[in-house]
């Protein structure tokens, strides 16, 4: 019995400590987005505003074109998610039912980019872009995150068609539909939870991406809202009201996605844990 309070205790104490951990950081975010500036660098530090105010958010909107970063970011990360998951499926189905030459060889190379590292690509992604003059445009974004996307989720969507029986497909060939309209009509309804959560996965993946749209975009009325956060590092000094503000607004998105979404993502988890 004493072993086991002591387990039960040890297991809260940790737990409690870890929520803890996570869930402040975000606090602090939003509590200092409600500060104005002269308490956000008051000491002693205020862990409760004495004064909230909104004025933070409004500075945002007014200094800086906030509403069309956001559109940018929406527009960039939602055409890509889908494109990316309309490859994804095709490509993991022809994987998972199929046997060929050369099947053995994607799936290692797939595997293999996602062990490089990102950083070592910059360069000659630049150039490429360069040469084909395709810089400041959003395009440049969407290709880029389709095209590094599409290994992860073809591995993923992989996982999810082998736990699907082949069984099904026959049966409604049997039944006079084709094997792209028995894909369509039976296999993908069936798969939804696991294709809502790699949409999820890529829709987050494209929102918070920094570095390819630091490099393709510099047209102000083209720039994404990483980008946006960014330029509120000064030379020699931070606005941290604004950038709180602003990170409190580019969360929100993925925070009410999960929270909509929670279901199929749970569900598509536990779908695509199997042997691939």
């Amino acid at each position: 019995m004493k072993r086991k309070l002591w387990y039960r205790l040890t297991k809260v104490v940790f737990l409690s400590f870890y929520f803890v951990l996570m869930v402040f950081p975000l606090y602090w975010i939003v509590i200092t987005s409600l500060k104005p500036q002269k308490e956000i660098f008051s000491y002693p530090i205020h862990y409760w505003p004495e004064q909230f105010t909104f004025q933070n958010y409004i500075n945002i909107f007014k200094v800086s074109k906030f509403n069309v970063y956001i559109a940018n970011s929406l527009l960039v990360s939602i055409t890509s998610a889908l494109i990316v998951i309309v490859i994804a499926i095709c490509s993991a189905y022809v994987l998972a039912r199929f046997r060929f030459r050369g099947h053995r060889q994607i799936m290692l190379g797939f595997f293999i980019t996602q062990m490089l590292p990102g950083f070592i690509s910059l360069a000659p992604l630049y150039m490429m872009m360069s040469n084909m003059h395709l810089l400041n445009q959003r395009i440049s974004l969407v290709l880029m995150y389709t095209v590094i996307l599409i290994p992860f989720s073809t591995i993923m969507l992989r996982g999810f068609f082998q736990r699907i029986p082949s069984n099904l497909e026959e049966a409604a060939m049997i039944d006079g539909c084709s094997q792209l309209s028995a894909l369509m009509r039976v296999i993908i309804p069936i798969m939804m939870p696991g294709i809502s959560s790699m949409f999820i996965f890529a829709f987050v993946q494209n929102w918070n991406e920094l570095f390819l749209a630091v490099m393709f975009i510099d047209n102000e009325s083209l720039k994404t809202l990483p980008v946006a956060m960014n330029s509120f590092i000064l030379k020699f000094n931070v606005d941290w009201g604004s950038m709180s503000a602003g990170t409190v607004l580019s969360v929100l998105p993925t925070i009410l996605l999960f929270a909509l979404a929670q279901r199929f993502i749970v569900e598509g988890l536990t779908q695509g844990a199997v042997k691939g």
